[in-house]
């Protein structure tokens, strides 16, 4: 895999813009990942369609993750307990903890995601196949 040394150059991005994947009824954009950030982190942005799940449970055994509500309240598992997260709300999600989050609402919500460290990307096109093969 090639890298580009993009990690020392200013990265500034317009609303929407950045790298799109569309995951049924969830879309990810993300805006700088290992290319951009010399492997120490990725940012990408989650949108929920209304009343739509997440990428279902699921744990990172080496990566942390951060999220930030940017828009509406989401659902969040963490471990075994489900909890709703208005917009504004911050978790930090350690390595080897079970967590999904999902929209049980009647409008779009939005997280923001950082993994770090980065590395996240590079299962986007297997998750993004994924969705298309199992809609």
């Amino acid at each position: 895999m090639t890298h580009q040394n993009n990690h020392t150059h200013t990265l500034i991005l317009a609303p929407g813009e950045g790298r799109l994947y569309p995951c049924g009824t969830m879309t990810a954009v993300f805006k700088a990942d290992e290319n951009e950030t010399d492997e120490k982190y990725s940012v990408s942005e989650w949108w929920l369609a209304p009343n739509s799940d997440g990428p279902g449970a699921h744990l990172h055994e080496a990566n942390d993750e951060v999220f930030y509500v940017l828009e509406g309240t989401v659902t969040f598992l963490v471990g075994e307990k489900w909890a709703d997260a208005e917009k504004g709300t911050f978790l930090r999600i350690p390595a080897n903890t079970v967590h999904d989050f999902k929209n049980r609402t009647g409008q779009k919500t939005g997280v923001l995601n950082f993994f770090i460290p980065g590395g996240f990307e590079r299962n986007m096109p297997a998750i993004v196949q994924w969705f298309k093969d199992n809609r």
